[in-house]
């Protein structure tokens, strides 16, 4: 095939996209814990702001409780108030070196809360996957001006450029409707 585009970069960018749409829904509340939950929630230990799970275990015993087992015992109390000021409606309940936090019920306005944030999360990778596609075009654009693809090649290879991202924002949305269904389960 002549020069054009690097289809397996634009194909590694849009499962960027779609894997970074991932994480970020991963970490939504639904009615069961997760451990994903505690990913955003960072503790000033040793000096420096570190994710939870690097200085503690997080597991899931109970499908309404998290237990975050502490390795370093003068840390329980950073993690506890990290977890608690991290606004996600946490009340960790400590055990010595073991904090334990049961989730309660999510309630309907939180749970439709929760829906619009998923919702922001789907249009910024909705937007990612644009841009990838913007990109692939504006280097098919270069590319046929300089006359290095003929005009037909340009068109085929922007509308497989075009096929990829609507793969991509379908599923996005395919996702996002599966999250949906999840948060909104009572």
């Amino acid at each position: 095939m002549p020069d054009g585009i690097d289809f397996k970069d634009l194909h590694r960018r849009f499962d960027g996209a779609i894997a970074a749409f991932k994480h970020d829904i991963a970490s939504l509340r639904t009615g069961r814990a997760s451990a994903n939950l505690l990913d955003p929630i960072h503790v000033d230990a040793y000096g420096a702001s570190m994710p939870v799970n690097q200085v503690a275990t997080v597991s899931v015993p109970e499908p309404r409780m998290i237990s975050v087992s502490v390795w370093d015992q003068s840390l329980v109390g950073a993690v506890d108030r990290a977890i608690r000021e991290a606004n996600l409606g946490f009340n960790p309940i400590v055990e010595g070196s073991t904090l334990r936090i049961p989730l309660p019920e999510l309630n309907e306005e939180r749970r439709k809360e929760l829906v619009k944030i998923a919702h922001q999360y789907a249009e910024h990778a909705r937007v990612a996957a644009r841009h990838v596609r913007r990109d692939g075009m504006e280097h098919l654009k270069k590319a046929e001006k300089d006359g290095e693809i003929s005009q037909d090649e340009a068109r085929v290879q922007s509308d497989r450029v075009q096929k990829m991202t609507d793969e991509t924002i379908a599923a996005i949305d395919k996702l996002l409707a599966e999250k949906e269904v999840e948060i909104l389960q009572v």
